[in-house]
């Protein structure tokens, strides 16, 4: 168990960097670009999709705690954590680059009940500045990719396909709420993609093809020496 306690400082050391990053990022007083489009007014505010957005967290917390504690394979466990590393610090990158915003939110509500007193507590606590890309997203795409290629969870077909759709609710919850636009989600799913198929396809590949030729350099060598 401490060897798997151990894999919680790179997590906690990059999260305090991050956060440090983001915290003055927000702090910085500059002019931010708005990036909200005119198909963005097309998407109705839908005040129920806190509940998926703010699911977010228990979702990215739960899958890192999984990978930590109850799944073996160390690889796998690097691998997620180096998918969100990427996207978090491209996010950084680019929110000091382009400062950026969204003018979406509305002040007031048609309806007034416990949702969207928790979109209004939302919009209190969270700037619609520094959006793109979107990190809901992100992340959420990171996890599910995570999951689905877990071999662990290969016959849990319930856990993979809950994960496609909590994932699938958490982006289309940045939009409904007026979180994001459509730019910060489709740039989002766009990087995940791209570090999806660097990470879990390119250099798994380039990794396997590695140990195949150790492994026939090993079994060349002991030929030889019978």
């Amino acid at each position: 168990m401490l060897h798997r306690c151990k894999r919680l400082i790179p997590v906690i050391l990059y999260g305090g960097f991050y956060m440090a990053c983001f915290s003055w990022l927000e702090s910085v007083p500059r002019k931010y670009h708005i990036i909200n489009s005119s198909l963005d007014y097309k998407i109705p505010f839908c005040e129920y999709f806190i509940i998926p957005y703010f699911l977010w967290f228990l979702y990215i917390a739960g899958t890192v705690i999984f990978f930590i504690f109850f799944n073996e394979s160390k690889t796998e466990y690097q691998n997620l954590l180096v998918n969100l590393g990427i996207g978090m610090t491209l996010f950084l990158i680019v929110s000091f680059v382009y400062p950026n915003g969204l003018n979406l939110r509305s002040s007031e509500f048609a309806r007034d009940n416990i949702f969207t007193d928790m979109v209004r507590f939302l919009y209190s606590v969270d700037t619609p500045t520094n959006v793109l890309p979107s990190i809901h997203v992100y992340n959420s795409v990171a996890a599910f990719c995570a999951i689905n290629s877990c071999q662990k969870l290969q016959k849990h077909r319930g856990i993979r396909f809950s994960a496609f759709i909590l994932t699938t609710l958490i982006v289309l919850s940045t939009m409904f709420l007026k979180q994001h636009s459509i730019c910060d989600v489709a740039t989002g799913i766009t990087f995940a993609v791209a570090s999806y198929i660097i990470i879990y396809r390119v250099y798994a590949h380039a990794g396997v093809k590695e140990k195949r030729s150790v492994l026939y350099a090993k079994n060349r060598k002991t030929d030889q020496h019978n």
